[in-house]
């Protein structure tokens, strides 16, 4: 999975696809790169941020969306209204951080619309989430979280073959949550979902390597994404994702 932040102020690349020929180009190159779907985003999550108003996220990703249209896309978002005019458009997924919490009426847009469903963990909200995460154990945790969302979709009239999980990777979580996580992922593929995980530039791959910077480096991004495919991830969200691609063909091929 590609990823094309429209958005100033993504913690990597804000800015970079803001503009709609940027981000539509990025887009077509991912797929051409290899990407199996694109995930586009007009509101940032990362650590610290605040929303956007409804009118400013459907401006940010309707013009690019359309420009896509054909292409496999998934949209990255909480809100009922950004994700049905998303679906219109041609989303074939909906990437939801809060996993249904965030928007009474998202659950029903995405029933209704027949489409793919990722619920994520997240610890609080962006703006706190960081704010001292703690865990008595954290993939226990995570997994018991997933597995209540999960049924909470299926409750709401989403086909179970069309939910996926994810972890949360830099969600309230520490570096060693993290690490945790994709140490013990066997515990949430257990559940019997795909799993996806986005380590991709990610901080605490930055911070094993002694550095105090809030992205990390391609190759520790394909490290630790090849690591987490060889304990069952399904779904790699990436940045870079020729690199990506690459690498997790070679891994393939030496899984056989």
């Amino acid at each position: 999975m590609g990823v094309i932040n429209v958005t100033p102020d993504s913690f990597s690349d804000g800015g970079v696809h803001l503009r709609v020929e940027p981000a539509v180009t990025a887009a077509w190159g991912m797929l051409d790169n290899g990407a199996a779907i694109v995930d586009v985003g007009g509101e940032s999550t990362r650590p610290g941020s605040a929303g956007v108003p409804l009118e400013e996220e459907l401006a940010r990703i309707e013009p690019v969306l359309a420009d896509l249209n054909g292409a496999p896309v998934s949209i990255d978002t909480s809100k009922s209204a950004v994700a049905s005019r998303a679906i219109e458009l041609g989303a074939e997924l909906v990437n939801d951080v809060t996993a249904l919490r965030g928007d009474p009426e998202l659950a029903g847009v995405v029933a209704d619309g027949g489409v793919y469903v990722c619920l994520m963990h997240m610890l609080g909200e962006p703006r706190t989430m960081q704010d001292d995460p703690r865990y008595e154990d954290v993939v226990s945790e995570v997994r018991r979280f997933l597995e209540q969302r999960l049924a909470a979709a299926v409750d709401a009239g989403i086909r179970e073959e069309l939910v996926c999980l994810d972890p949360g990777i830099g969600f309230g979580k520490t570096v060693e949550h993290n690490f945790e996580l994709v140490r013990r992922l066997d515990e949430l593929v257990a559940i019997g979902r795909p799993i996806m995980i986005g380590f991709s530039r990610k901080s605490s791959l930055a911070r094993i390597l002694g550095r105090d910077s809030r992205v990390g480096t391609t190759a520790a991004s394909i490290g630790a994404a090849v690591a987490a495919f060889d304990h069952g991830a399904t779904i790699i969200r990436a940045h870079d994702v020729r690199e990506h691609v690459e690498a997790l063909a070679a891994a393939r091929a030496v899984r056989g």
